[in-house]
């Protein structure tokens, strides 16, 4: 039997550099701008496809190129699969649960009886929209949101915003206040009641796509910078499309000041959260949960909901009990 076909050294190393870059730029977290910042969000799919430098360096029987090779597959993999392994719990809490649900509607095309449909079924007590228009408002209404939760903020789009760009919270725990985070979309915010807890103040997060060159970057960095961070006062929990994923160092300098994301937290961060609705691919990680290192996720579910590309997140957390 022949012997497999021996690939030149010096062809296995050239290949062998996209994905070398591509590891050091994420393990450096070292993107800066466009299109790195774009790229990143593809790193599941680098690792995937390292195989394929691994194997023509195997092949070219060369040390360098295998070192080289193997060890961006290994960054890669490390940074990919980590995520399917629950986190250890900052805390352990012992109060009452939350139950939210959120959800980008895609400029209000998603279907409103399943959003609906979806708060009954798992007892919600919040849900988070994006991209709200005032049709799908409307839409939810006459399926009968307010009825399961009656206390609303709608933020519909500005006068400076794109179509669709409006937000939307609505929760059946008493609302002590309304208010928004800036940001190009709307980012409704609101004060809860929980009997047993600390008040809870959550957020419908949209935050900028860093597409289309270097400016959108720009501006969904700045989104993400003013973002609320963990407070003494109250419980806060950010919820929705923050179109980023864990392998973006902006995302991840969140994590370091305090959040905790649910996702990682219960072992399904691996689950993606978009796709292109023709096709189904790429599939991506762009929405979460992230709480305060105070609040312990119990679960979450990604759900499919017609007529939006994103997907559902579903998730209970559990509250410190008020002492």
């Amino acid at each position: 039997m022949s012997s497999p076909p021996r690939v030149p050294a010096r062809a296995a190393l050239a290949l062998t550099a996209p994905w070398a870059g591509f590891a050091a730029v994420r393990a450096l977290g070292a993107e800066r701008g466009f299109p790195l910042v774009p790229a990143l969000s593809f790193t599941p799919h680098a690792a995937l496809s390292a195989v394929v430098p691994l194997t023509a360096a195997l092949l070219s029987r060369s040390r360098s190129a295998t070192a080289l090779a193997a060890g961006s597959a290994v960054v890669l993999g490390a940074a990919v699969l980590t995520r399917a392994r629950p986190s250890a719990p900052v805390a352990t809490a012992d109060g009452p649960a939350l139950r939210v649900v959120s959800l980008n509607t895609l400029h209000g095309r998603a279907d409103a009886a399943t959003v609906v449909s979806l708060v009954a079924e798992h007892d919600a007590d919040v849900v988070a929209l994006m991209e709200v228009t005032p049709e799908g408002v409307t839409a939810l209404l006459d399926a009968g949101i307010a009825d399961l939760l009656p206390h609303g903020h709608v933020m519909p789009a500005g006068p400076d915003q794109p179509p669709g760009s409006g937000g939307a919270v609505w929760t059946r725990l008493e609302v002590l206040a309304r208010s928004m985070v800036p940001g190009r979309f709307g980012q409704p915010s609101v004060r809860l009641t929980v009997p047993g807890a600390l008040d809870v103040e959550l957020t419908a997060v949209h935050t900028h796509p860093p597409l289309q060159g270097p400016a959108r970057v720009a501006d969904w960095e700045q989104d993400l910078r003013d973002l609320p961070t963990p407070g003494d006062d109250v419980l806060r929990v950010l919820t929705g499309d923050f179109n980023a994923t864990p392998d973006h160092a902006s995302f991840r300098r969140l994590l370091r000041i305090g959040w905790v994301d649910a996702a990682r937290a219960t072992g399904a961060g691996l689950r993606s959260t978009w796709a292109p609705i023709r096709g189904g691919r790429p599939r991506l990680v762009l929405d979460h949960v992230l709480v305060d290192g105070r609040i312990t996720p119990q679960w979450l579910q990604v759900v499919h909901v017609p007529g939006s590309d994103h997907r559902a997140l579903v998730t209970a957390l559990r509250l410190p009990a008020l002492r």
